[in-house]
């Protein structure tokens, strides 16, 4: 078997911080230039395709870079489904459904996407080791998130994270989640958000009760809100105008 990965992201709010790579930047004016307009020219032209939902048995939309399922390199016909693990090294990027949820793994990443235990009301468990994530989830099923500082309950939600030993990033971008730091008991937060309404980090180290703290709006877009919905049939339950739009409208 290929072996693990190294050299991910170390910790700091500082670095959570930093812009991405120009893959994701290409992404972006594509997404802008063609994903919102009615024919999807520019996006057809990046992607070969307009985006749409995939196909039954379709697993990656889009992949670059070194990108390993159960440590195995990936390929654009690698199924991916619960109890499968998908990481990137630093080069590389994967955008994939599985079921009802779709996501865009960053490059530097690890997760596991966990088969629920028998019995249980969970649809999905993300289990975020490392790295960076984009998902959305189906309408109305029980999701249970991981990371090393955080366990988050939500419902039909689109949400971000960064991870890392130290801290997590969360960004409720429409939705509720029910957060709460691994380490104290004491540091929940639940977040009614209808459109980035609150980034939290949750951190590893801290006084009682106060592990979670207020963030700033980072590393990702409405485009790939949409993207991502798109490719299981659905739309962000949010409406903004056709333009280079990438972030809020509002100051944190």
């Amino acid at each position: 078997m290929a072996p693990a990965i190294s050299g991910r992201e170390s910790a700091s709010m500082r670095a959570f911080g930093e812009l991405d790579d120009p893959r994701r930047r290409v992404l972006l004016q594509a997404l802008a230039a063609g994903f919102f307009s009615s024919a999807g020219t520019a996006t057809a032209q990046l992607f070969g395709t307009t985006p749409q939902k995939l196909p039954p048995g379709q697993s990656i939309y889009r992949m670059s870079g070194r990108v390993l399922v159960n440590s195995q390199p990936a390929t654009l016909r690698t199924p991916i489904k619960a109890g499968d693990t998908v990481e990137t090294a630093s080069n590389g990027e994967v955008i994939f459904v599985v079921s009802q949820d779709a996501f865009i793994l960053r490059g530097g990443s690890r997760a596991t996407i966990e088969v629920p235990p028998p019995a249980s009301a969970l649809a999905t468990t993300l289990r975020l080791v490392t790295g960076k994530i984009l998902s959305v989830f189906g309408r109305g099923r029980p999701t249970r998130i991981l990371t090393a500082t955080a366990t988050i309950g939500i419902r039909g939600t689109g949400v971000y994270a960064e991870t890392d030993p130290e801290q997590t990033y969360f960004c409720t971008c429409y939705g509720v989640a029910d957060i709460s730091a691994t380490t104290d008991p004491l540091s929940t937060d639940t977040v009614a958000a209808s459109h980035h309404d609150k980034p939290l980090y949750i951190l590893a180290k801290g006084s009682s009760g106060q592990r979670i703290r207020r963030a700033p709006f980072i590393n990702h877009t409405d485009q790939e809100l949409m993207l991502i919905e798109s490719l299981v049939g659905r739309t962000p339950p949010f409406v903004f105008p056709i333009d280079d739009y990438n972030a809020p409208r509002r100051e944190y």
